[in-house]
């Protein structure tokens, strides 16, 4: 039994991790800790909790906090946050998680890149630890998150573009130069805090795209087809918000190379994930509604052979697959547990 100090515990995140943890016959919560939602159990912020998870919500700065036991710290936080917190987690001896882009690079200087594009101190507050750093999608990096001590949650666009396109990146099944991501989220994308756009009275009956350039999880996606093709890819990714509260659908298109075409496109997909139990590759339409409340991803391959043009349609749930899932997908890899303990259900449908 391992025991989990998890930071930001009253966020969409970091709920979502404590329902997960609920289901799991190895993790327990060790402490939970919030910088707004404090001194009340959390069932009284998550009211739904109520009977089963309710546990007393501390600051950072609670000697509870302090005296907890805890294998691993969880930092369901914004940027900045786990790094700054971290190094004092690795001299106990703690393994480390982060939600944030805190540690999903390896250098300061492709952190930097991402600092800016986020407008955020371009300054690592703990450059000693990115070497350590391990990027965690699972289906990618599963010995290496299992001898990792530091690993830092993919984005949620990144996980769904990222798996949605790594079977064709790796077999040569699209050309490099003519990706386009054209990805939708629900409003929950934007966090428990109310912002304009994200806002229902703004949100509702309403659809737009936002950060055309420079979106910091486009990094993610570049890097690792790249590692992925052996070749320098750039993509042209346009996020959109659509009015509905949880769920992703990236529609991702390239140019097929000559030869390839749908039947060995598919074959090359279930090839792939064949020994990654959370990804579901069809050739029929899938729906986010299909994955809601679930780690599984969809992936529907329907290359369209008359414009030579892969078209893959990839579904998560962004606060599941693309969050509190990953994240407890990790830490089951971590401690060396079943990968899909905790997470083996279906979701809610409709």
């Amino acid at each position: 039994m391992i025991k989990v100090k998890l930071v930001g515990a009253t966020g969409y995140g970091g709920v979502g991790l404590v329902e997960l943890m609920l289901r799991h016959p190895e993790i327990e919560i060790g402490v939970l800790v919030a910088a707004n939602d404090t001194g009340r159990a959390i069932s009284h912020f998550w009211p739904h909790l109520a009977g089963l998870c309710d546990e007393m919500v501390y600051a950072g700065d609670a000697p509870e906090v302090a005296d907890a036991d805890a294998d691993v710290v969880v930092y369901a936080t914004p940027d900045r946050i786990g790094m700054r917190l971290a190094p004092q987690e690795v001299a106990k001896g703690r393994k480390i998680l982060d939600y944030s882009g805190d540690f999903r690079f390896n250098g300061t200087a492709v952190y930097e890149e991402y600092a800016t594009r986020l407008g955020l101190d371009s300054n690592h507050l703990a450059p000693e630890l990115l070497p350590d750093t391990v990027y965690g999608l699972a289906e990618l990096h599963r010995a290496e998150i299992a001898d990792s001590s530091i690993v830092g949650n993919p984005g949620c666009y990144a996980v769904a573009c990222i798996l949605g396109l790594a079977p064709a990146a790796k077999g040569g099944a699209v050309e490099s130069g003519s990706i386009i991501c054209d990805c939708k989220t629900g409003i929950s994308g934007g966090g428990k805090k109310p912002k304009p756009g994200f806002h229902y009275p703004e949100a509702y009956d309403s659809s737009y795209a936002y950060r055309l350039t420079g979106h910091q999880h486009v990094m993610e996606v570049e890097r690792e087809l790249s590692l992925l093709a052996g070749d320098d890819i750039q993509l042209t990714f346009t996020p959109q918000v659509v009015p509905m509260t949880r769920g992703i659908i990236a529609c991702l298109y390239g140019t097929l190379p000559e030869g390839m075409n749908q039947k060995k496109v598919l074959a090359l997909y279930r090839a792939f994930y064949q020994d990654s139990p959370f990804v579901r590759v069809s050739d029929t339409p899938s729906a986010t509604g299909h994955v809601r409340g679930s780690n599984f991803v969809n992936l529907t391959v329907a290359c369209d052979e008359r414009t030579g043009t892969l078209r893959v349609i990839s579904h998560i749930d962004n606060l599941v697959k693309g969050q509190a899932g990953s994240a407890m997908q990790n830490l089951n890899i971590m401690f060396g547990f079943d990968e899909m303990s905790g997470l083996d259900f279906p979701g809610a449908h409709p």
